[in-house]
């Protein structure tokens, strides 16, 4: 009965929000090249006039949209003040009457408006149930409270993120009051990164599920869970959960969808097969620093595999640490360092971390975890040069396609296995290894232009000409590096293998669930299966990119042109939290390097001077240099004290 009613909801959602002017296709995306804000609104009266001035600011200083999202009132940060502050009411037709008119006048400016499709992180608000809210195995009567929302200081429920009979109709409440006028632009709804609490997640019939997925009770095991003896057990929960969690994201993206919307989603820190997550994106969205930027390429991965062609990143959020260190005097020269770091790992659109909402002709009011964008602040002078040097390259990393040789396979059954990370792998926000936080390409890999694939994309491809296919996008090699990897994955391993592909195997893999003690591989054996693979890269699978140092780099194919962004050296693998001044140089740096491009081979030198990255095109057998120069001022140094303690470590 509960399957009928959920089917019978879907299609009514769909049909009572369908229009006229279906989803654009992926190739008419329309969204400038320019870099976008959050824009943030605290819970107050949201004036027209300061909306003006807060649009009309942006758009002077080189920004091509925003992300209108909704917090709480700005007296939360003061315990001691308990009044309620006066505002438009969540969801309420006056809420909904400032909405309108702000993405209008956004639109009669030229500028993009997209919106979070709820309030605070992650979704929820005071009209969610008991019921519909999320679980914990175990403590029956808790359920997770949202608290600093629009709504603050009301205290409301997050909803069930693996129940779509508790999620659907909240999705159903929020499209029926977002106003959506019609724009030039491509309009997206986002969802931000998982904050739903993920420890011993539960849900009602998940034992059920699980039994009948599994052929065994979970349930004498999750008290437990996360300790090493249960590591199979554990692996098998995280699959499971991973389904339920992936069918969240495809509804919320099916659902968007149905009424001209596209989706732009986190799904950094979601217990889920994190490339299959993002894949359901339509615009598939990082997060940096908080991830470093080489989490990036996890969504970069998802893009390229599931042919869409924009990967956006939240931008310079807490680059000098958690909550609010040197907000206001944050340096453009540290900012350009993240940036390119992120281009070198596949972003094409900068969300900057952010805007928030001030009273016309002033800049008083800040966010508390994020870079500081107006005129009050050590930015302000560059703000606009700045954005044009983002708008610039994105312009360049937005043609074509991204150009790969090698798929590197995602480690996700090692994660899902692991557990919880060492206390100095954590944050007071992050204790698993599921995340990926940790997780980059090997460095053998330098030369070439690796890119994440999983088994739902393995599943998808075909080999023909020893090449492997993977819709419109093909690869010369498959790198595995890995310990663990189900039955069904190693087999497809062995079969492209077969068929002319090279497949690097790094490690004898093991079974990673407790299928393996039903000795299932002994039933369904693959003779010498590991004899089949390369243990290192063959000499024949020459880099795209020869040179004793190889810097970070990103490549786009458009056609018969390829385009190649190279980071600066110091954005090579840089860490949470970035120094204060960790951009300045003085020194020029030259890396002589040998391009291998389609049979051609092109020596140059990269010439970094202070502060710099580079772009070359190659283009009927020549190469050219794009001048993409930009010199921020030069940062100020000041190093963190000895005895400093770090507020977002768990000690």
């Amino acid at each position: 009965m509960k399957i009928i009613f959920l089917a019978i909801f879907a299609i009514a959602l769909n049909t009572v929000y369908a229009q006229e002017d279906a989803v654009t296709s992926e190739h008419e995306l329309k969204i400038n090249s320019k870099p976008y804000a959050r824009y943030w609104w605290f819970a107050s009266m949201i004036q027209k006039d300061d909306v003006r001035f807060n649009f009309d600011w942006l758009k002077e200083h080189g920004f091509g949209g925003v992300e209108l999202a909704w917090v709480y009132p700005l007296n939360r940060f003061n315990p001691a003040d308990t009044s309620y502050t006066p505002r438009q009411e969540w969801l309420s037709p006056e809420w909904q009457e400032i909405v309108e008119f702000t993405a209008k006048y956004s639109e009669s400016i030229g500028l993009g408006c997209d919106m979070t499709f709820g309030t605070l992180w992650p979704f929820g608000d005071t009209k969610t149930t008991f019921e519909q809210a999320t679980q914990r195995y175990g403590e029956p009567d808790w359920r997770q409270q949202i608290r600093l929302s629009w709504e603050h200081p009301k205290v409301g429920y997050v909803i069930d993120h693996l129940t779509p009979e508790h999620y659907l109709p909240y999705f159903d409440r929020l499209l029926k009051a977002f106003p959506r006028p019609k724009t030039q632009f491509t309009n997206s709804y986002f969802i931000d990164s998982w904050e739903v609490e993920t420890d011993k997640l539960w849900c009602k019939d998940f034992d059920t599920d699980f039994q009948k997925k599994f052929n065994y009770d979970i349930k004498p095991y999750m008290n437990e869970i996360y300790e090493p003896q249960n590591s199979e057990y554990l692996y098998d929960y995280m699959k499971l959960i991973s389904d339920k969690v992936l069918r969240f994201y495809r509804d919320f993206d099916s659902t968007l969808n149905s009424v001209g919307i596209k989706s732009r989603g986190q799904v950094s820190g979601a217990p889920c097969d994190l490339i299959s997550g993002y894949a359901l994106m339509d615009i598939p969205e990082g997060e940096s620093m908080l991830f470093e930027p080489e989490f990036c390429a996890i969504p970069s991965s998802a893009t390229l595999l599931s042919g869409k062609s924009i990967t956006s990143s939240e931008t310079f959020t807490c680059i000098y640490g958690w909550p609010r260190d040197y907000i206001r005097k944050e340096q453009t020269a540290d900012l350009k360092l993240v940036a390119d770091a992120l281009f070198a790992n596949g972003i094409n659109h900068v969300i900057w971390h952010g805007k928030a909402h001030n009273p016309k002709d002033v800049d008083s009011v800040n966010f508390y975890a994020t870079t500081h964008i107006g005129d009050d602040g050590m930015l302000a002078d560059e703000i606009k040069e700045f954005n044009k040097y983002l708008e610039t390259v994105q312009g360049y990393m937005r043609k074509g396609t991204t150009y790969s040789d090698v798929a590197v396979y995602l480690p996700t059954e090692d994660a899902w296995k692991a557990g919880i990370m060492p206390k100095d792998k954590q944050f007071k926000w992050a204790w698993g290894f599921y995340e990926m936080r940790y997780v980059y390409f090997p460095e053998e890999l330098d030369g070439y232009n690796p890119v994440w694939i999983n088994h739902e994309f393995l599943s998808k491809a075909y080999v023909k000409d020893y090449l492997l296919h993977v819709g419109n996008e093909q690869f010369e090699f498959l790198y595995v590096d890995v310990n663990y990897l189900e039955y069904d994955t190693k087999a497809l391993l062995q079969k492209f293998s077969w068929e002319g592909l090279t497949v690097i195997m790094k490690n004898v893999t093991e079974q990673p669930g407790y299928e393996k003690l039903f000795n299932v591989i002994s039933a369904r054996p693959i003779p010498d299966f590991d004899k089949y693979f390369f243990k290192e890269i063959p000499d024949f699978l020459k880099p795209f990119i020869t040179g004793k140092k190889i810097p970070r780099h990103w490549c786009r194919k458009d056609g018969a042109t390829l385009y190649i962004f190279f980071a600066n050296p110091k954005a090579d693998r840089i860490k949470f939290p970035m120094e204060y001044g960790q951009s300045f140089e003085t020194e020029t740096e030259t890396l002589p390097v040998k391009i291998n491009y389609e049979g051609s081979h092109y020596e140059i030198e990269l010439i970094f001077r202070p502060y710099q990255s580079l772009l070359y095109k190659i283009e009927d057998g020549k190469i050219e240099n794009i001048d993409i120069q930009f010199r921020p001022n030069t940062p100020e140094i000041i190093y963190r004290p000895p005895n400093y303690e770090a507020p977002w470590l768990v000690k």
